[in-house]
């Protein structure tokens, strides 16, 4: 797990260490509000989680899919977001996230809040990394099923795999296909449409 976010210097009320009986949420509240632009602060399960920013490598991969779901989906309502910050339901209270990348209908977000409810979300996307990969894998699926998401895509660069999970129910997706990156991978409705992963 990377570093936490240096706490505040401006005073001892606001340092988490001082913060003597805070709940996870204030303290995640507090280091969402000090974290460097750029980084990600995410509550899963009970666990506040600091990504910093994303390498190239990582960026390259989101910009591409981006590009093919714009070159070929459609429904031309639908919409890309990244940098969304999405609160789901957990098993230890709420949880928030901020996937990689979201699609959901036209204005789906115009709401001025910082974490929006999942219900319009069509399809999440992760890009894993060595600092994210083992959530990415587990705890992510879990969240994103239980919010009854529609389709989990996960690219999974350390095992060379591209992840389609679709049909959520409970705690899991019924549907789990693996394809190798460097293939075509189908993406299921309202896709409908095979990504090309040979860039990734």
């Amino acid at each position: 797990m990377p570093p936490p976010v240096p706490a505040p210097e401006d005073g001892a009320s606001e340092d988490p260490n001082d913060r003597e009986g805070a709940t996870v949420e204030e303290t995640f509240e507090l280091f969402s509000a000090q974290a460097p632009k750029g980084w990600r602060v995410e509550l899963i399960e009970g666990e506040i989680y600091v990504v910093p920013p994303a390498k190239g490598p990582h960026e390259k991969i989101v910009t591409e899919l981006v590009e093919q779901v714009i070159a070929h989906r459609t429904d031309k309502e639908l919409r890309n977001s990244t940098g969304i910050g999405l609160h789901l339901p957990g098993v230890n209270g709420t949880m928030r996230v901020i996937p990689d990348l979201v699609i959901a209908p036209r204005d789906s977000f115009d709401a001025p809040q910082e974490w929006h409810a999942p219900d319009p979300v069509l399809l999440v996307a992760e890009v894993a990394s060595p600092s994210t990969a083992s959530r990415d894998r587990v705890l992510k699926i879990r969240a994103y099923a239980r919010a009854g998401i529609p389709v989990y895509l996960m690219i999974d660069r350390e095992a060379g795999e591209a992840v389609v999970c679709s049909g959520p129910e409970g705690d899991d997706y019924t549907h789990k296909s693996l394809h190798k990156l460097g293939t075509e991978v189908p993406l299921p409705a309202p896709l409908g449409f095979s990504l090309d992963t040979a860039a990734f």
